[in-house]
């Protein structure tokens, strides 16, 4: 085996790529969408069954299923190298048939083409160099995870697992509409407040009423009045609803709430904060519960990412990457969970794209073989 075997090989697969993108684009999977994304889940198996690479489900009644794949030597007991991503979108039912993969001068779109099936696809296609040409220097894990956009509720102890298990963890979101990669991104919190009033008629009962969307914008003043952006702390209720009627006293009301951060040490004092807000009734008579939904932890950038980096750059270099640098994301992502647990992790490896979570969403097909060629090359040196 030799380098250029393997980055040879990965130029000739550019169709085959596209092909398999083009497929798993055209498969609705929205994270509550089980049977979709595990659908998609299944389309990569079919990819490891014809080409003879070992994988396995781990499944999960709620959502989908973990797949797991492994390129390395028989009787190899070495610690992995760990390729991750996930399959999940933020699309609903029925956005794939409305918005079929399609490619516009060199661009393709497509629900998830981006963010992230494309980077799936080049992870796939990695490995699977790998297994055709041998010379991996350690074993390859690929874990293919089924909710990041919801926060990971099920992926998340699989990845920490994993990761706590690995060598050095590529996560293959996107690559920047930079061409960069990311070397650093915040922690987020997605929470849900509700709140309890009561009911009276807005006309002739109205000092009987307590109205819980009065509590609701008074809470929402107080929340957002925590941002500080030179820290980098971002507060944003973007979800409101409550009342029962326009003449009536709102007897429920509730929001959901993003938290951002940077600094670790800034999770706690922000969301005591929060709590306070949430247990103080500024309109007396009400209450209110708030619930964590969903968490990523930030990726702080450790000594041995960053000597992680400068392998992935020196690699990327030589395949044409010449102005790839590392970049801060406001962005959470599984590789948060992995850089935790103290292992080696880069994010943002994956094809370049753009707009994400939009219609607009877009893939620069011309950074497909570049892309995987600097992750073949950087495993090959690890």
């Amino acid at each position: 085996m030799s380098e250029a075997q393997i980055t040879d090989w990965l130029a000739s697969q550019r169709q085959a790529m596209i092909d398999l993108l083009r497929d798993v684009v055209n498969i609705d999977s929205g994270s509550y969408d089980k049977e979709g994304v595990d659908a998609v889940g299944a389309r990569f198996e079919r990819h490891f069954s014809e080409l003879g690479i070992p994988f396995r489900r781990e499944s999960h009644g709620t959502f989908g299923d973990a797949i797991h794949a492994e390129v390395a030597k028989p009787g190899s007991n070495e610690k992995p190298v760990l390729l991750m991503g996930h399959r999940d979108t933020v699309f609903g039912k029925g956005e794939a048939g409305r918005r079929p993969f399609t490619i516009r001068d060199g661009r393709a779109y497509g629900p998830g083409v981006a963010d992230m099936k494309s980077g799936l696809v080049m992870n796939v296609f990695v490995a699977t160099a790998f297994h055709k040409f041998g010379g991996n220097p350690h074993p390859i894990k690929l874990l293919i995870t089924s909710d990041e956009e919801i926060g990971s509720p099920s992926s998340r102890p699989v990845i920490e697992r994993e990761g706590r298990a690995a060598r050095a963890v590529f996560n293959a979101e996107p690559g920047r509409p930079t061409g960069n990669i990311v070397t650093g991104r915040k922690g987020g919190i997605f929470m849900h407040f509700a709140i309890t009033g009561k009911a009276a008629h807005s006309g002739a009962n109205f000092a009987a009423g307590v109205s819980a969307i009065g509590e609701l914008a008074h809470k929402i003043v107080q929340i957002h009045a925590l941002t500080n952006l030179d820290k980098g702390i971002t507060l944003n209720v973007g979800l409101v609803s409550g009342g029962q009627s326009v003449n009536t006293t709102a007897p429920y009301a509730e929001g959901q709430i993003d938290l951002r951060y940077v600094d670790p040490a800034d999770r706690a004092t922000v969301m005591t904060a929060i709590e306070q807000i949430i247990a103080t009734p500024y309109v007396p008579g009400t209450s209110a519960t708030l619930t964590i939904k969903g968490e990523f932890v930030p990726v702080v950038q450790s000594a041995e990412s960053k000597a992680l980096f400068d392998g992935y750059r020196a690699a990327a270099r030589e395949v044409g990457l010449a102005t790839l640098q590392g970049e801060f994301s406001g962005g959470c992502a599984d590789s948060g969970f992995t850089a935790a647990v103290g292992t080696p992790t880069i994010c943002g490896l994956g094809p370049v794209g753009g707009l994400a979570h939009t219609p607009e969403e877009y893939l620069e097909l011309d950074s497909i073989v570049p892309r995987a060629q600097a992750l073949a090359l950087a495993i090959l040196r690890g």
